[in-house]
Parts: structure tokens; sequence; C-alpha cells
């Protein structure tokens, strides 16, 4: 089995805990990814965390993982936990749930 390239597509998800509802952050996310050319979604979590699911290339979702922990983002991050897994193929645009 070959490594993944920056190019192949791959699925990111993402929980980013902290004071991050209610201050656009779902918002800003979207945009950030659409930017990127990523589908996929962000959605409110009980206990102040947010979870985004992105696919696209690798280096793209890798960009949108450096930029959640970036202090760019709205709120106050405090941590972001990342999985890696292949693509599923069910997404399109990127929504705000």
């Amino acid at each position: 089995m070959s490594d993944v390239t920056d190019t192949e597509s791959i699925r990111l998800t993402a929980w980013v805990h902290g004071r991050v509802q209610g201050v656009g952050f779902r918002w800003w996310t979207r945009a950030r990814a659409l930017e990127l050319g990523l589908i996929g979604s962000a959605t409110n979590l009980p206990a102040n965390r947010v979870e985004i699911v992105a696919e696209g290339p690798r280096a793209a979702c890798e960009q949108l993982l450096d930029t959640l922990r970036s202090d760019a983002a709205p709120g106050e991050v405090e941590y972001v936990a990342e999985q890696w897994s292949q693509p599923k193929g069910d997404l399109s645009g990127f929504v705000e749930r």
C-alpha cells in the first residue's frame, strides 16, 4: 500500500474544544474550507465543541487543520483533536449544522 500523497483525497474529522460556539466559528470555518476547495460540515456539539468534517486533497485538509489551530480562529480554541480516514464521498458543499 502506498503512502497518501498531498493531492489524494482524504477525510479529516476534527473536534475543536474551547469557546467556539456563539462566536461565528462555524461560519468562519465554512469560509476557510470553501477557499481551500473542501467539502464537508461544521457542527456544534455539547460541551462547547465543534465537529469539522472535511474531504478533499490532503494538503488542503492539513491547511484547514493548521488554520483551526491558529490565532486567526474566532473565539478561544483550547484544543483540536484530529482523525484521518478514507473519504466516504457522501458530502457536497460545506454546511453549518
